[in-house]
């Protein structure tokens, strides 16, 4: 029921950002406080029920969410489970010392960075992003993870674009709640 409520809430726009995509907007969650409420309450009690159980220390000790919108939900999911939040960010937006991955997009190469002390050895981490398509940018974030010696339990969506197959370039599983075709 969660995951069909959901749904009927994202928009689309037809076109967006160029001719021939439709992009579903999750904005429209963050919007209503019930409909947020929701998103974060079905992430948190699938992490409880299905993620932890698996995580060898039993917890999930950081949250990473993706530059822009996985800062969005990430914190919320983080402070609901008590474990830190880590953000992955562009190049030059993050101080200190940095580690950072390159992926491939469907027109050229670009990175992200993490500060080189966010992940312990040993944590377990969970990623969140609003949308997996080809799968670069979240691979990316694990790399991140790896280079720091934590293990990625589970990449968490709003939308997964399955025609892309980008959950085959992962290095865990991944849960999404709304899955397209097209």
């Amino acid at each position: 029921m969660d995951i069909e409520y959901i749904k009927s809430q994202l928009t689309s726009h037809p076109d967006f950002p160029k001719k021939g995509i439709v992009f579903l907007d999750i904005f429209p969650l963050l919007r209503n406080p019930i409909t947020f409420e929701t998103l974060i309450t079905h992430f948190v009690h699938h992490l409880t029920s299905h993620t932890i159980p698996g995580s060898p220390s039993k917890k999930i000790d950081a949250v990473v969410g993706l530059d822009a919108r996985g800062f969005l939900l990430g914190p919320i999911i983080a402070l609901r489970l008590g474990a830190a939040f880590v953000p992955v960010r562009k190049p030059g937006k993050l101080p200190g010392k940095c580690v950072s991955a390159s992926y491939e997009k469907e027109y050229g190469t670009d990175s992200f960075e993490m500060q080189a002390d966010a992940i312990q050895p040993g944590q377990s981490v969970i990623v969140v992003d609003d949308l997996i398509a080809t799968g670069g940018s979240a691979k990316a974030a694990g790399e991140l993870i790896a280079k720091q010696g934590g293990k990625t339990l589970e990449y968490l969506f709003v939308v997964e674009l399955l025609f892309l197959k980008g959950a085959d370039k992962l290095d865990a599983p991944i849960y999404s709640i709304v899955k397209s075709e097209d």
